[in-house]
């Protein structure tokens, strides 16, 4: 039995609300990871016009987004990821829904199809976007989404 995993490991940045800092830490992980020897991608970050993550995002390799037909929306491209082979690609925002000519529905299932191809997955969450605490968050934290 050989000791290698086929199926990629999956961690999670979560926050309570927007600007919290889990897309800065996310992309400080993958510079950490980085600067160790990993061969790490950025397959979707959403930078919301915030410099320090702009800043960070320049000193990782990327994949282009994917724009879905006549929209401006970035999706995350699946197929580049895999065709690139990274040990790990950062996405962004994993509750996200995607547009309707993607292929999965969701985010998260382009990332399950991406650990399921063997790359690790660093994503981050906003706990707002789990709809069983979405009103606790917005209660909270005055921000709704």
């Amino acid at each position: 039995m050989s000791n290698e995993r086929s199926k990629g490991r999956l961690r999670l940045y979560l926050g309570a609300a927007p600007g919290v800092g889990k897309t800065y830490a996310m992309l400080t992980e993958g510079l950490r990871r980085s600067s160790r020897g990993t061969d790490v991608l950025v397959g979707l970050v959403e930078t919301h016009d915030r410099a320090p993550v702009e800043l960070l995002l320049r000193e990782l390799r990327s994949v282009p987004p994917r724009l879905a037909a006549g929209s401006d929306f970035p999706q995350l491209d699946v197929d580049a990821v895999i065709q690139r082979r990274p040990d790990v690609v950062l996405v962004d925002d994993i509750a996200r829904s995607n547009t309707s000519d993607a292929r999965h529905p969701c985010r998260w299932q382009d990332c399950q199809e991406l650990l399921d191809a063997g790359i690790d997955v660093v994503s981050t969450v906003n706990i707002g976007h789990l709809e069983s605490l979405h009103d606790v968050v917005e209660s909270i934290t005055g921000v709704a989404e």
